[in-house]
């Protein structure tokens, strides 16, 4: 019982519960933000919004670089150090601000290609400024030191007042930049408020040409992952509307957010689990071991039964979410019942114990594989069957990638144990080094 209240007073459980607080609120306020959009927008306005953000998440995609996942490690194993996570941040920072400059380039050379775009400026620029500040989010510097009670806050706020400004401004079918912009304010609340938060804990240097292509270099296999992924993850609404209606688009995208967001109720779990997998993993692989087998049975098991009421669920909550016009999300939502299984033993079992270890390689060439396969079932299946099609082209690729990451665990890096019983005590374990 002891150990069980120390447990409680860990910060390994307290920034899990933040995040949990975030999650909350990025799910619970699209129950009241996605009916009303339905209902204003339509399918095919909703579609376009989607469209639209999904291109806004490739520059996310291309400004986080993978920072999220290689400066969380970097500050995890040296946050004893004001310096050189100060190198870090320095590094990070100057890096993502040239990134985002050739995201916005090469999003405004491009426009003129996308239909959706054509003299409609102020939905373009909305998605841009989304994809500006989305990307540079430095929520990866708390997340390393396991200390993210604070950002979490900000973020909670930014996104009440986001969704109270969606009934305020968004009120036809023609407020769909609102939406958008509406989106990038928690962006830019977080962006902000982060920075000055960060610059406050470490000491920064002046970032060179070298310290830049040094910073870049090291992340770029976490890149690579993150590049892989988005071929069959956040991508595949921009994917769809290369060969289908708007209404389609808006038919899958809902199907697709609820899905994922319902998923999402496992990240903090694995957001509080990643950094400390970091930092055990250099000091005691056993206890690294342990830590990774309470993630997975906690994943598995929440994975399996979101996955259960995503499929019993589905008509209810697309009735509840969309009105009538959107009956045809109702298959799309079912097929996308598999996900949060496949999501729980992809993320728990393989990657994120990989990752942990700097086996960027083998990740990479697992979800490139994947990516391929979900863009050529895409090209395939999409033109004919729409946003039925998409949704079982994510499934077989997300499905290839779960397959494939536990056979390479198995193999290469098994974790688990018979001795469950130094579980609880992994967890209880004090972080050191901390900076404050």
């Amino acid at each position: 019982m002891r150990k069980f209240r120390d447990l409680l007073r860990h910060d390994l459980v307290h920034n899990a519960l933040a995040l949990y607080g975030v999650q909350a609120c990025r799910k619970i306020l699209p129950l009241i933000s996605i009916p009303y959009l339905a209902r204003v927008l339509r399918a095919e306005g909703w579609g376009t919004v989607a469209f639209v953000s999904s291109l806004g998440e490739f520059m996310v995609l291309t400004i986080e670089f993978g920072f999220n996942l290689s400066a969380t490690r970097e500050i995890a194993q040296h946050r004893d150090s004001r310096a050189l996570c100060g190198r870090i941040v320095s590094g990070v920072i100057a890096s993502q601000i040239l990134l985002a400059a050739v995201a916005v380039i090469a999003v405004l050379l491009v426009q003129s290609h996308l239909p959706v775009l054509n003299n409609n400026h102020a939905l373009l620029w909305a998605g841009l400024l989304y994809g500006v500040f989305q990307g540079l989010n430095p929520i990866w510097f708390f997340q390393g030191l396991e200390n993210i009670q604070l950002a979490a806050a900000i973020e909670i706020v930014g996104k009440v007042l986001a969704v109270s400004g969606l009934f305020i401004f968004v009120r036809t079918p023609d407020d769909q930049w609102q939406v958008l912009a509406l989106q990038a304010f928690p962006a830019m609340l977080s962006t902000g408020a982060g920075f000055w938060l960060a610059m406050r804990r470490v000491d920064l240097c002046w970032p060179d040409i070298a310290l830049v292509r040094q910073t870049v270099k090291r992340s770029w296999p976490m890149f690579l992952f993150r590049s892989a992924e988005s071929l069959y993850g956040v991508g595949n609404a921009f994917v769809l509307g290369l060969f289908a209606s708007p209404a389609a688009v808006g038919y899958f995208s809902m199907a697709e957010r609820i899905s994922r967001a319902i998923y999402g109720l496992m990240d903090p779990i694995r957001e509080a689990v990643y950094p400390r997998l970091s930092n055990l993993i250099e000091k005691s692989r056993e206890k690294a071991a342990h830590l990774a087998q309470i993630g997975s049975v906690l994943m598995i098991a929440g994975g399996l039964v979101l996955g259960l009421g995503i499929y019993v669920l589905a008509p209810l909550v697309i009735r509840l979410a969309g009105a009538g016009s959107f009956k045809p999300a109702v298959t799309v939502l079912r097929i996308f019942a598999l996900l949060p299984p496949l999501l729980s033993v992809t993320h728990s079992v393989g990657v994120q114990w990989l990752l942990s270890q700097g086996r960027e390689g083998i990740v990479n060439r697992i979800m490139l594989g994947a990516g391929i396969v979900n863009l050529t079932l895409a090209a395939i299946l999409a033109p004919r069957f729409a946003q039925y099609g998409m949704a079982w082209a994510v499934v077989c690729a997300e499905t290839i990638v779960c397959i494939c990451v536990v056979l390479v665990v198995r193999r290469v890096a098994p974790f688990w144990s018979r001795r469950p019983e130094a579980m609880l005590g992994t967890l209880a374990e004090p972080v050191s080094g901390r900076i404050d």
